[in-house]
């Protein structure tokens, strides 16, 4: 099977500047045969905000997935929001895919904070605000969930496909992995074992079975962290660097929770293999370099060796 190559684009400003390039960036990713371009969503930092990316990106490219990676839609009001998801989805005519996450213990309550939506059950929001937006997307005019409640919602904006874009979800506890199987259409962690990513898949298609849903109703995607470079040594100080600026936090430390690889070609394709073995059939890279003009190197390097198959 053909693994799909997905690449995250530079997020930090440090790594653009001219933001425009990011277009560029995502052009080019493109032109090199990546099958999909993402953008994440944070308020901890400067970035573009990835709907504002997406949508920019929606005309210039033809052919590519666009994904976020990942939406927090605590961020936004719902019902708004769904107006936003199903305008890009009419924009990209039908390219867009929708990864949606809860937020990072340790990181993300100020973000809900100064979003003033609670911390507290935000696990049901998340899933109540996308069963809104597939709600309206479909042209119901109420809904009832644990946390939303709307008797009468307008007319909004249908989505350009029949029930709305793909909607994958991110990590990996185990709420995540049976909530992904029961009512997700994708799921995108990022564990640092193969083994472990295995074995949660394995939970994701369990849940799935009794929602009567079919064993390939989730797609199993991976947000891997790489850096290609012939000095090992080297690479982990990059890594290193980049995680520091990215996180606050040493790689060590990162390399617990995320999956992270850095080396020569040769290793990073065979990590990669070791993912797509375990079940991984979308690989969404993020590239550990602190600027644009690296990133792009490394965007045509990892063009040639990430599509490993089985």
């Amino acid at each position: 099977m053909n693994t799909r190559l997905g690449i995250l684009l530079p997020t930090g400003q440090n790594q653009w500047n001219d933001a425009r390039r990011l277009v560029d960036f995502g052009v080019r990713a493109e032109r090199l045969g990546y099958d999909s371009v993402w953008a994440n969503d944070t308020l901890l930092g400067p970035r573009i905000e990835p709907l504002a990316m997406l949508a920019a990106l929606s005309t210039a490219t033809e052919r590519v997935t666009l994904g976020t990676a990942t939406l927090l839609p605590a961020f936004r009001r719902p019902v708004m929001a769904a107006q936003e998801l199903a305008s890009l989805d009419h924009l990209s005519a039908g390219r867009l895919v929708v990864t949606v996450g809860a937020g990072f213990p340790g990181r993300s309550e100020i973000e809900y904070a100064v979003s003033e939506v609670p911390w507290e059950r935000r696990f049901a929001r998340l899933d109540d605000t996308v069963a809104l937006w597939r709600a309206l997307w479909a042209g119901e005019r109420a809904f009832h969930g644990k946390v939303l409640r709307f008797d009468e919602l307008p007319a909004s904006t249908p989505s350009h496909r029949p029930g709305g874009p793909p909607i994958w979800l991110g990590g990996a506890s185990p709420s995540a992995l049976e909530r992904a199987g029961r009512l997700y259409d994708g799921w995108l962690p990022y564990p640092p074992d193969p083994a472990d990513y295995r074995a949660g898949l394995a939970e994701v298609r369990r849940a799935a079975a009794p929602a009567m849903r079919p064993v390939d109703a989730v797609t199993p995607a991976l947000f891997v962290t790489v850096l290609v470079t012939d000095d090992a040594q080297g690479g982990e100080r990059q890594l290193d660097a980049y995680c520091q600026a990215t996180y606050g936090l040493p790689y060590e430390t990162a390399r617990t929770i995320q999956a992270m690889v850095a080396g020569p070609a040769e290793h990073v394709a065979a990590t990669l293999a070791r993912y797509t073995a375990a079940g991984a059939q979308h690989l969404v890279c993020r590239i550990a370099a602190l600027s644009l003009a690296a990133q792009l190197d490394q965007l045509e390097v990892l063009a040639h060796i990430a599509r490993p198959t089985h």
